[in-house]
């Protein structure tokens, strides 16, 4: 029996895993489009990477929905199309073509936090569990029917990396237990509107990461864990200045909202109901970790500081 085929459009370490499930699988991957790695992403390996160590066509997409993407793809009639953590909403020409299906991973568990940066979001919004869910593609953005689903816990430290590694470990086996099921015929059909309402979260933008003092001392921290290192950070704005937060910890002792409090344990910021332990900021492309250079630099954008 010959071995199904699939061209593949990903990107992140998630799709990079996913990769390594289908090919573990024993999917013939007969394409892979991707994006060329930027500056700031050389912490994971891209799926190119992998893809050429076994011999697959790369194909960078800055615009997969063109013609002569569609016309390439159809004439290697692939069983499946598959998307892994891809850019681009593929248009619904292209989820016609593979004789088994098109499916897409997505890191959530659907239908809750459909939409963009799903693993960045679910640590803002103070969330225990998320997951990882296959499901086939619609038009409709992450609104098809649901083929598999893993759930993940979410530690109260989780950061953005520590989770979208959690979720790689997962998609990867998701996508290798499921082909055997998708190939025959045999894989779950759930129904995304049996299992709930929907929540849909769009793209982070920058401004999104912005800490108020008008937070709790919780959603402060949501904030900075869930776009840590080597995210952009969260970040303090003031007339006189912007400095990130690379790193705070929730802690009990007292600091005034909107000041900062020096201590022999730390430097402490105070927000609406109690205080995070400052660990690392960084100011003008320095990381500042010295609780007293820290101190000299929140009172140089402005930020008062308290003796208790």
């Amino acid at each position: 029996m010959s071995k199904p085929t699939a061209v593949v459009c990903a990107y992140s370490s998630v799709g990079t895993a996913a990769l390594e499930g289908l090919l573990e699988a024993g999917v013939d991957v007969v394409g892979l489009y991707t994006y060329p790695q930027g500056p700031d992403e050389l912490w994971f390996t891209p799926p190119a990477v992998l893809a050429a160590a076994q011999g697959i066509p790369v194909t960078m997409a800055p615009g997969f929905n063109e013609d002569s993407v569609y016309d390439a793809i159809r004439e290697l009639r692939p069983d499946f199309l598959f998307s892994f953590y891809f850019r681009e909403m593929i248009q619904a020409r292209f989820l016609e073509i593979p004789r088994l299906g098109a499916y897409n991973l997505h890191g959530s568990l659907l239908p809750k936090y459909r939409g963009r940066a799903p693993i960045n979001w679910v640590l803002v919004k103070g969330e225990l569990e998320t997951g990882v869910t296959l499901h086939a593609m619609t038009p409709k953005p992450d609104d098809g029917f649901i083929v598999a689903q893993a759930r993940l816990p979410i530690a109260w430290d989780e950061t953005a990396l520590s989770l979208t590694d959690k979720a790689a470990a997962a998609g990867r086996d998701l996508v290798r237990d499921a082909i055997p099921g998708l190939v025959d015929g045999s894989c779950p059909r759930i129904d995304q509107k049996t299992l709930g309402p929907s929540t849909y979260f769009g793209g982070r933008k920058p401004a999104d990461s912005r800490l108020d003092f008008a937070m709790t001392a919780a959603e402060a921290f949501n904030q900075i864990r869930a776009v840590a290192d080597p995210w952009p950070n969260a970040f303090l704005e003031t007339p006189l200045g912007t400095a990130k937060v690379a790193w705070a910890l929730p802690t009990g002792e007292p600091c005034p909202p909107g000041c900062y409090r020096l201590t022999p344990e730390g430097l402490l910021l105070g927000f609406a109901d109690g205080a995070l332990r400052l660990h690392t900021l960084k100011v003008r492309g320095l990381r500042v970790e010295r609780p007293s250079e820290q101190a000299r630099w929140l009172g140089e954008l402005g930020i008062p500081g308290s003796g208790s």
